[in-house]
């Protein structure tokens, strides 16, 4: 059996998947794989993931440049979620151009962003 047969896709056929900075521990991010992508991934060790709302596989940093190189590859005790540990190219991991997209804290019941904006989306993206 696989590695990827072992994996738990849920009814939707695709898995959480989560990067994390291989250095610092950070968590960067949180996106969906289907089989494909995470087959791509393991692969070219470069991260790949699934669209919800485009339906089609995301190979993070096609558009921006922020490529994800994967270091590890891990799964949670259900295999259920994935864990990417990643060197994150250009410091940006966010579409927000952002280095995470983990920058909303919650503080006396309202969101608050607590990252600065390190480039301009529209300077990413056009």
């Amino acid at each position: 059996m696989s590695a990827i047969e072992t994996i738990q896709f849920n009814e939707s056929g695709i898995v959480p998947a989560i990067a994390q900075d291989s250095e610092t521990g950070e968590i960067l991010m949180m996106a969906w794989m289907n089989r494909e992508a995470l087959a791509l991934s393991i692969e070219h060790q470069r991260a790949v993931y699934y669209s919800r709302s485009r339906q089609k596989l995301w190979f993070k940093g096609e558009e921006s440049g922020h490529v994800q190189e994967i270091v590890d590859i891990y799964t949670d005790c259900d295999q259920d979620v994935v864990l990417l540990k990643v060197k994150q190219i250009g410091g940006i991991a966010c579409h927000t151009g952002r280095a995470n997209c983990f920058f909303n804290k919650l503080k006396n019941d309202n969101w608050v962003s607590v990252a600065d904006v390190i480039k301009d989306p529209k300077q990413i993206y056009g």
